[in-house]
């Protein structure tokens, strides 16, 4: 299983990778691949949406940029990848509709002999050992992350907490990939491990370091899948592991490795596992014996899964990873803000469409009764609560008590008229045609609301 890539002049990687469906999942949604050049983890999100095609379709995408870099741009490199996966993964969800909702995680590493670019998004993770220390180098794209960023919980609060696995990024196909994008540099006795949450999310990082500081790549990876599993976890787990070498360091030819340290021999062949390998497993079929014992004395041969994982599976956990993996994403940080901007939006919209009806209101005009006299007014004859539609344009001597009462009844009500003028002509016909008033009204005199006119 373990493999040599030649990098001259520089440094080269002996890498490994293996993945196992677990103890509770009945699929392998994860996928992995390890070559001369490239690392990659993918972790499938989507239950029956089939997070196992978006995890192996990203990984043939990414799998792509397996030869060594010939350019400056790695991180271009790891970009372009990624994006490739997001459409390639968009283009499947369009032709097949009930893969709508699959998305992926995506943790990858170029290598070009001397350098390693990572390409991050989601929870999976990329570890670095080196001189007898572990360092995590990239950042879970999660719910809880968040969390413990902003000081909330802590790291081992984190592990139980009961939206642990909840991420938010992933490659999609609909939501921009926005990956976390690096380079660090390499030197001779590094160790990288890449991982799905199935190892990351049951071991500390004391753990890993323990697995990671023995044997060779192949020994580290199936110790790393046995502890996960023993840990308890009940996702699938995808391990990669990977040397760098000298490009002096040759491995013995002494067969295959058998756990103790030995190498195979040297291979330049890339490694896919997981669901991106088509070999589903039900348990642990042809890798059980593997699992059959541990460094702590163990053992007990693991119980395979059951054709259908009990009601009390998952008593323990208030909440089904996998259902919490492509449940409804959290509110964002900062909403408040949000909502003021919402919130201005709609109060710019109603003041736009107010302005334009009190605009149209004043090219309309009336012929009512003001203080008991005839008025002509510009606007409209409507109430409305702490807003004046109308205002008085002209006021005649005339009073609506000199009217008959039909005419002075339908002043009351408003007479609408097209313009100023032809209000002022209707002013004109009440006075003049008004039977009913006193002959020493029957001029008309009129006045203005701002001075007599």
């Amino acid at each position: 299983m373990t493999t040599d890539a030649p990098s001259s002049p520089g440094l080269r990687l002996r890498y490994s990778a293996l993945s196992d469906v677990g103890r509770v999942r009945k699929d392998n949604q994860d996928s992995g691949y390890a070559g001369p050049w490239l690392l990659a983890v993918c972790d499938g999100v989507g239950g029956a949406a089939r997070g196992d095609i978006a995890s192996s379709t990203a990984i043939q995408q990414i799998r792509r940029i397996d030869q060594r870099p010939t350019g400056d741009d790695l991180i271009g490199l790891v970009a372009g990848a990624l994006h490739r996966a997001h459409d390639r993964i968009s283009e499947l969800v369009d032709a097949d509709t009930s893969l709508t909702g699959t998305s992926t995680t995506a943790t990858l590493a170029l290598f070009d002999g001397q350098q390693l670019t990572i390409g991050h998004v989601g929870d999976s993770r990329a570890y670095l050992v080196r001189a007898g220390t572990i360092s995590q180098l990239t950042h879970d794209h999660t719910f809880v992350q968040s969390l413990i960023d902003e000081g909330r919980i802590t790291e081992a609060e984190a592990r139980t907490h009961p939206h642990r696995n909840l991420i938010l990024r992933a490659v999609d196909g609909v939501h921009d990939t926005e990956p976390d994008l690096f380079t660090l540099e390499l030197a001779e006795g590094d160790r990288i491990m890449l991982c799905s949450d199935g190892a990351s999310g049951s071991l500390e990082d004391e753990r890993l370091l323990d697995i990671l500081s023995t044997g060779t790549p192949d020994y580290a990876t199936v110790e790393l899948v046995r502890a996960s599993l023993e840990a308890g976890s009940t996702d699938n787990v995808t391990c990669v592991v990977a040397d760098v070498v000298g490009p002096e360091d040759e491995a013995s030819a002494d067969g295959p490795d058998t756990g103790d340290g030995s190498e195979s021999a040297p291979s330049t062949t890339p490694l896919l596992v997981g669901a991106a390998a088509e070999l589903p497993r039900r348990g642990l079929g042809q890798m059980a014996s593997r699992f059959l014992g541990h460094r702590n004395g163990d053992t007990g041969e693991i119980e395979p899964v059951p054709a259908e994982v009990p009601e009390h599976a998952f008593l323990n956990d208030p909440i089904d990873p996998e259902v919490a993996r492509y449940a409804p994403r959290p509110p964002g940080r900062f909403l408040w803000l949000k909502a003021i901007g919402v919130l201005a939006v709609l109060v710019g919209m109603v003041w736009a469409a107010g302005a334009a009806m009190w605009a149209a209101s004043q090219q309309q005009y009336y012929v009512s009764v003001k203080d008991d006299r005839i008025t002509i007014f510009r606007g409209v004859d409507y109430d409305v609560p702490f807003v004046s539609l109308s205002t008085a344009v002209e006021t005649y001597d005339a009073t609506v008590d000199s009217m008959c009462e039909f005419e002075a009844e339908s002043l009351r009500e408003g007479i609408e008229a097209a313009n100023l003028q032809a209000a002022q002509r209707k002013v004109q016909e009440l006075i003049t045609e008004n039977t009913c008033a006193d002959d020493d009204l029957g001029n008309g005199t009129r006045r203005g609301t701002e001075g007599s006119q």
